[in-house]
């Protein structure tokens, strides 16, 4: 979790939502994915730290399968992500601040663990949680500031 909320930390200089996320070889803790979110940045509606970290483990891995991966972020993944874990095949997910207003990992709905799916990922909840949480809390206090101000 230190060098996704370094990631995240990166992000919100950077003016976006302050997220980061870590694929990992869960057996040897070797990194083979790692971004923070590049939405804005790059006009890009899957620019999502989570999603750019799995397409980039993949490609070092030249394949699809991360099975034996730990995917680390410091948001609950919305159901985009939700879904690519589950295709990625991601063995397990651990995440650091719940989103009551998008996450698909336990908040809205747990689209890793849907016995419907052909796949179903372990999910851990609330690492670093409240660290997490104010990162975000922070950058749209911040946001909202900048917008008071501009008009």
């Amino acid at each position: 979790m230190d060098r996704a909320l370094e990631l995240a930390r990166a992000a919100a200089e950077q003016g976006e939502v302050p997220v980061g996320a870590v694929v990992y070889v869960t057996q040897t803790g070797n990194v083979i994915g790692e971004s923070a979110n590049s939405r804005d940045g790059e006009g890009n509606p899957a620019g999502h730290a989570e999603f750019s970290a799995i397409v980039d483990a993949a490609r070092a891995r030249k394949d699809w399968r991360l099975n034996d991966c730990t995917l680390v972020v410091t948001l609950e993944p919305c159901a985009m992500c939700a879904g690519l874990i589950v295709n990625a095949r991601v063995g397990r997910v651990v995440f650091g601040a719940r989103d009551p207003k998008a996450g698909f990992v336990g908040s809205l709905g747990n689209l890793v663990d849907d016995c419907r799916l052909n796949h179903r990922v372990c999910a851990v909840a609330g690492v670093r949680e409240e660290e997490c949480a104010g990162l975000l809390k922070a950058f749209f206090a911040g946001l909202r500031t900048r917008r008071r101000t501009a008009s």
